[in-house]
Parts: C-alpha cells; structure tokens; sequence
C-alpha cells in the first residue's frame, strides 16, 4: 500500500507540479509584497490619499457600502497583473523568441480530393489517401 504511494509520489510530473506550486507561492508573495509597499503607495500619491481606501464608504437609505475595500482589491489586483505582464510575461516572450529556434514552415497545398492541407512533395493525401501528384519544391525556399 505504501509502496504504491511512494512510487506515485515519486514519479516525475508530480514533484515538478509540487515544486510548481511552491515556487507559485513564493512568487505570489514577493510580487504582493512589491504591490503593496510600492505601487498602491504611489497611487496614493498620484491621487491625493494615504494609498488606503478602505475607509471610503457610501450611504444609501441608512445602509453602509464599503466600496473602499472594493477599491482597495481591484488596485492590487490590476497593479498585480501588470508587474506579472510586464517583469514576466513578456520578457519571457522574447527570451523565448530570441534563443529558441523556429521550426521552419512546411510548404502546404490542399490536397485535390479533400482540400486537406498536404506538403507539398507529398505523393499521397494522408486524410483520403487519393494519390497526388508532388509538387517540386524551389531550392531556395
């Protein structure tokens, strides 16, 4: 019974999604903690307030709506989206872009049968498998 346990616990994709999580975590702390000691004070800033909005509050018919709370989430939740875009996903990008090599196009034609898009030096449809005729591919291309 523990046998099996381990054996799941130990295979591969599962520790690679613990640690996943974990750094996920971390991640998510440190990416807060820079919203909220950096960017919510400087809003503050821009807008004329302490960068605290919970106390902000409306009264409508003797009932209390705290939308400062409200406020005080979609900054950090939009100031938190932001640095993720901008200090990761897209230097992320074009790392990824720049070092990882593209697979070159393969030349396609659709097939006369099926329309099914075929290479082009394809003597077979590999949907209908009707014979085609192959296409002589330029050198330079």
């Amino acid at each position: 019974m523990l046998k099996g346990f381990r054996d799941f616990m130990m295979r591969g994709n599962v520790v690679d999604m613990a640690v996943g999580v974990v750094i996920g975590a971390a991640f998510t702390a440190v990416v807060t903690g820079f919203v909220t000691a950096f960017l919510t004070p400087l809003v503050g800033v821009v807008i004329g307030a302490a960068g605290d909005f919970s106390s902000y509050t409306a009264t409508i018919a003797h009932v209390t709506f705290p939308y400062g709370q409200f406020l005080n989430v979609l900054i950090a939740f939009v100031m938190t989206a932001a640095v993720l875009y901008f200090c990761v996903v897209l230097p992320v990008t074009k790392a990824t872009a720049r070092y990882l090599p593209q697979k070159p196009k393969t030349l396609t034609r659709p097939c006369p049968e099926c329309l099914t898009e075929i290479p082009q030096a394809a003597r077979r449809c590999s949907a209908c498998t009707a014979h085609v005729d192959p296409l002589t591919v330029p050198a330079g291309v």
